[in-house]
This record gives C-alpha cells, structure tokens and sequence, in this order.
C-alpha cells in the first residue's frame, strides 16, 4: 500500500483588523462605564480629592491672609499651586488605591482582564480615567477659590499652555498612582501612602516659588526640583501669574513629558507583573 503524503496547510493568523476594532470598542465601553460612574460619584470624589487643596488654601491664604501673617496677594501665589496639586493628587489616588483593593481583596481587576483587550490597554484606560478626574478636580478648584479668596487670577493668553500642564501633570499623578498600586502590598498602603503624601505636597512648590529659594535653602530646592509636582505647580504658575517668579514653561513641559514616559514605562510594567503572575 502506497502512503499519500497530504501537505498541511499553514496557519494563518487572525485578521488584525477585526481583532482591532474589538480591542477599541472593548477600551471606549470601559471607559465609557468608568466615565458614567464618576458622574453618579461627582460628589463623593470632590470630597475626596478635592478637600486637602481647599483647606489649604482657606488656611494659608484666607486666614493667615485675614490675621496679617502673609500678605494679601499670597493668594495669588498659592492658587495656581492648589489647582495643580488638585489635578496631581486626584488622578494618583484615583488609580492607586482603588488597583490595591481590586489586586488585593476584591479581585474586580479580573473583569477587565477578561475583556478583548491587550493588558497594557487596561492600565491605560485606568491612567486616562484618572486623568480626567484630575483635569475635572482642577476645574472645580477655580470657582471654589473664587468663592473662597474673593478673586482667582485668569489670564486667557495663558490657556494653551494651563491646558497642557494640567493634563500632563494628571497624566503623572496617574502613572505615579498605578505604580504605588501594583507595587504596594495591601496590608502597607496606609503607612506608604502617609510616606509619599507628604514630602509630595510640601515639596513640590505649591506654596513657594521654587526659584524664590535662595542659596539657604539651596539643599530644599533641590529636592523640590526632583517632585514632578513643582513643574506642574510652576507651569500653571506660569500660565496664570507669570508676573511671579516661575520656571520656564518649555523646562516645565519637558520635565512634566519626561516624567509621563517614565512612570507610563514603570506603572504598565507593574500592571503586567500583577495581572499576569
């Protein structure tokens, strides 16, 4: 009997196109979903990531201001600095602690991760979500400093470059926080979150111009140069109040990209440990 050798056809790979077109509509309902929730918890999350920056413009401006220990256009100074540690702070905590409780004790990242879509696509819808809850705490941030201080300095000129720094300052909160979250074990996020908290608030020249600190202090500026929140403080100082000394606003821009790329590379590769160990 004579065998017939039958060739096998080659494998062929799915058509990227469709397989494509469901990773992005699986991304925009996610999204979509993360979007609609943070409209029915509008009020909860001003509460959260907005309460630090507003106390602490009432207390450092309106009543030091009121008693006569800082003078009177402070004010002026400390704003641009609340409304970026708004931005900054509110997309970190976004992200970092609600990844802690859905890698540690609730386990709903599971649900993302079986969706059409590429792991490296669910750490960055996070990062956009919390983003955008950033560019929404800095926004609430200019009215309540109006009612707060009576006035809030505006210069239309200086949108372009308020809009740049804002969303790339979010942006690095955002990767910041994904990777304090998948770095982080559970049972320690309260003590590194009071580790990271504060030397983040107070050295990244939200009450302070950092080109102000002289040769005195030339030990804290330097530090302060190393917290990516003084460049995005100093870029909104820039786009608000450039009459105040400020760092320019190219420095800040590429400072706040570089930072971006780094903790964007650091956050997805922390992300994919956790999702796929």
């Amino acid at each position: 009997m004579t065998s017939v050798h039958v060739p096998m056809a080659e494998p062929r790979e799915a058509p990227a196109g469709p397989a494509r077109a469901s990773a992005r509509k699986a991304f925009l309902a996610i999204l979509w979903r993360d979007v609609f929730v943070t409209g029915k918890e509008f009020g909860v999350l001003m509460l959260q990531v907005a309460l630090t920056p507003l106390f602490m413009l009432f207390i450092f401006a309106k009543v030091l201001g009121s008693l006569n220990y800082v003078s009177d256009d402070f004010g002026h100074l400390l704003l641009p600095g609340i409304v970026g540690l708004a931005a900054f702070l509110s997309a970190l905590q976004s992200v970092a602690f609600p990844l802690v409780m859905e890698f540690g004790w609730t386990k709903e990242i599971e649900d993302r991760l079986l969706a059409p879509l590429p792991t490296n696509m669910v750490a960055i819808e996070k990062m956009v979500i919390a983003t955008l809850r950033g560019l929404l705490a800095a926004v609430v941030m200019f009215p309540v400093s109006a009612l707060v201080l009576g006035s809030a300095p505006w210069r239309t000129e200086g949108l372009p470059l308020l809009v740049v720094v804002l969303t790339l300052g979010a942006w690095v909160g955002a990767g910041l926080g994904i990777t304090i979250g998948t770095a982080v074990p559970p049972a320690k996020i309260s003590i590194m979150f009071a580790l990271i908290f504060t030397p983040l608030m107070f050295t990244g020249s939200t009450q302070y111009p950092l080109l102000s600190l002289g040769e005195n202090l030339r030990w804290f500026q330097i530090v302060s140069a190393l917290n990516p929140l003084t460049y995005v403080s100093e870029g909104v100082r820039a786009a608000l109040v450039p009459s105040i000394p400020h760092v320019a606003p190219a420095f800040c821009v590429a400072a706040l990209c570089a930072f971006a790329a780094l903790f964007t590379a650091t956050g997805i590769r922390g992300f994919r440990r956790r999702a796929l160990g």
